[in-house]
């Protein structure tokens, strides 16, 4: 798919991508790029639809274009427990692996650009830049895990929360503004329910609520609505998320 620019000139869906230049597709070249464009296919998510299942063969791989996608893996006796964010431009899925690592929905409207997961690793081999750019995802990706089990294991309940918030300003600000300015207020929507986020940080409803009203009350955070929020001072809520 291209779209006419000018007089003569067409670029391709990935050229005019958002997150071109951050995804692990931006190590390609021109020509790479249009290797890549056919085989790509964007696909808007609903809010609460599944998009990948860890019961299912793991049959395509893509990047998060816009929105929240919850990673969650299922006990043996039918429960879950919610194990990750992905955000624009995360990478969804693993390569070389024959099922899916987790299962994943969309936590609120989102769009993905998946690729089938054998014609995206046969371009592994022919492109190493590609192949670089999705390692040092994956190594960001286990950078986060690993202090994602500090804040379970040793943060108190007000720093676990301040750190959550704190994940959602951060990302709110890389993907609404490529140029921040000092002192800018971010502003972020929960893309998760107060239950779901009690089962992330392993605190109860109650404490979360609780912890929530602490840092409004402190303004740290001011609340738009019972979703949507504002950080007036970052450097406020990173100091208390320790």
């Amino acid at each position: 798919m291209s779209m006419e620019l000018g007089i003569g000139t067409k670029l391709s869906r990935c050229e005019t991508c958002s997150i071109r230049h951050q995804a692990v597709c931006g190590a390609l070249t021109g020509p790479e790029l249009a290797r890549l464009n056919q085989i790509a296919k964007p696909r808007k998510v609903a809010a609460g639809q599944t998009i990948m299942s860890d019961e299912d063969p793991a049959t395509f791989l893509a990047n998060v274009v816009s929105g929240v996608v919850k990673l969650s893996k299922t006990l043996p006796d039918g429960r879950q427990q919610v194990i990750g964010l992905l955000f624009s431009p995360d990478f969804l899925g693993r390569v070389f692996n024959e099922t899916n690592p987790y299962f994943a929905e969309a936590a609120v409207d989102s769009e993905i650009c998946s690729f089938p997961r054998k014609q995206f690793e046969a371009l592994l081999d022919e492109f190493p830049g590609l192949e670089h750019r999705l390692l040092e995802h994956t190594l960001s990706e286990l950078d986060s895990a690993r202090e994602w089990m500090v804040l379970l294991g040793r943060k108190t309940a007000q720093e676990k929360v301040a750190s959550f918030l704190l994940l959602l300003a951060n990302r709110s600000l890389i993907t609404g503004c490529h140029h921040i300015q000092p002192g800018e207020e971010a502003s972020f929507e929960l893309p998760l329910s107060r239950n779901d986020i009690a089962d992330y940080l392993g605190l109860t409803v109650e404490t979360v609520s609780r912890q929530i009203t602490r840092l409004k009350s402190a303004n740290v955070i001011n609340l738009v609505d019972n979703r949507h929020f504002t950080v007036p001072d970052l450097d406020r809520l990173r100091d208390i998320a320790g």
